[in-house]
């Protein structure tokens, strides 16, 4: 069945929600307009993930600014609001992993994906390393092995962020290739 092209764009952003298993026939699907469309929501969930470091980074500077009787119960809200929101950003990576696998034959670009996702959840790690790091130091300030710390674990953060720069340069080459 030939689907018309005003129904097409009409229909394909919704199909992309729902991803490659919510019709039985996604074949209408691939063309070179939705892969573009496809790579454009990629780039805009690393724009939200910023956007929720971000944030997550004001929080804790917020909470510490609470210290010495620490607001932690606003904290926590914070912490659980910054999980929802990367757990929500990573479940639509992966979904969009398997397009690019399944649905394009791109495993190139789905390594990407994969890579991307286990740098950045070793980013968030390493961040949460930070915050309890700076609150320790906050806390002594006369040890200096927490200051060490903190400034190690910084270092650790900014390789995390060029290593992640480069597979989304690589990704970015890749992503070329069908212009």
């Amino acid at each position: 069945m030939r689907i018309p092209q005003w129904l097409r764009v009409a229909v394909i952003p919704f199909c992309l929600l729902l991803g490659p298993y919510g019709y039985k026939d996604t074949q209408f699907i691939k063309t070179d307009n939705d892969f573009r469309l496809l790579i454009q929501r990629f780039y805009q969930l690393q724009e939200e993930r910023v956007e929720t470091y971000r944030l997550f980074d004001e929080g804790h500077q917020a909470y510490l600014k609470s210290g010495p009787h620490y607001d932690f119960i606003h904290y926590r809200q914070l912490v659980y609001e910054i999980t929802q929101a990367f757990n929500g950003i990573s479940k639509e990576l992966i979904q969009m992993k398997d397009r690019f696998r399944e649905l394009y034959d791109r495993s190139d670009l789905s390594e990407h994906l994969e890579k991307i996702q286990e740098l950045e959840k070793e980013k968030l790690e390493l961040t949460a390393r930070l915050q309890l790091a700076k609150q320790n130091a906050q806390e002594h300030p006369n040890d200096e092995s927490h200051q060490d710390e903190v400034q190690l674990l910084k270092h650790k953060i900014i390789k995390s962020v060029e290593a992640i720069s480069e597979v989304l340069q690589d990704f970015k080459y890749d992503c070329e290739e069908i212009k």
